[in-house]
């Protein structure tokens, strides 16, 4: 199968298996696959079989262990931004719709709220990623103005992708939520202009974080390019399972 037809597949599934509330297919595996990943790779503690019962039947198994909320919270707000992406793939990338899915991620999270942050808009207060800076917030409007007209007036590949995923993580534009919104509009990107998917591992994390470092150190996207074109040899190594009769 090209890749051509593997999105198609991928449209198709993901369309009829979320209408008919089927989370047995390609599209409950991808939703339990990326929110587990994404989380995780974040500080989350539920583990992929925590993850899957939230997202199959909304309990968590038992355990001895204590449930962080924020963790249960932002996790079902991860499968509603994956929701919010499938309903608005018809849609350009946009400021609006981006702090859509913000909103779908953060708007159950307590924690944020008591905390003041904004939620599903940019944030209010400054914020580094560890010992580096980000843009103020009196600049990310206009930061991420120009970075949408810039690539909105590019020929999207994965380079492209894996520059503007790296600007937008240096402009850093929520309180927090930035890289699972981001990683999410890696994704809706790659279904909307026709890429292979891909979702990045957990256990990739260290690799991750380094092409990150690599772009803000010297504006080099090639090791984040490279992981992701083994993102998608694993997502559409794993997918095949569903193509199989």
């Amino acid at each position: 199968m090209n890749t051509a037809a593997f999105i198609q597949f991928l449209l198709e599934r993901f369309k009829i298996e979320h209408s008919k509330r089927d989370r047995s297919g390609v599209y409950g595996f991808t939703q339990r696959l990326m929110a587990y990943n994404s989380n995780k790779i974040e500080g989350s503690t539920l583990t992929e079989e925590q993850t899957a019962s939230l997202f199959d039947t909304g309990v968590l198994p038992k355990s001895e262990d204590y449930y962080r909320a924020k963790d249960v919270e932002e996790m079902n707000g991860h499968f509603l931004m994956f929701n919010k992406m499938l309903n608005t793939l018809d849609l350009e990338l946009t400021e609006e719709l981006i702090k859509a899915f913000h909103y779908e991620l953060k708007s159950g999270v307590f924690e944020d709220r008591a905390n003041g942050y904004a939620i599903g808009d940019y944030k209010k207060r400054p914020n580094m990623i560890g010992i580096y800076e980000t843009v103020l917030p009196s600049q990310v409007s206009d930061e991420m103005s120009q970075l949408l007209a810039w690539y909105n007036n590019q020929d999207i590949s994965l380079e492209i992708l894996a520059e503007f995923h790296a600007r937008y993580e240096s402009i850093h534009p929520f309180q927090d939520g930035n890289g699972r919104t981001g990683r999410m509009i890696l994704f809706r990107e790659c279904l909307y202009h026709g890429i292979a998917p891909f979702i990045i591992e957990d256990a990739n994390r260290p690799e991750y974080l380094d092409a990150l470092k690599s772009y803000r150190q010297g504006k080099d996207v090639t090791a984040l390019t490279s992981l992701f074109q083994k993102e998608q040899e694993y997502y559409w190594n794993r997918c095949q399972y569903f193509l199989a009769e």
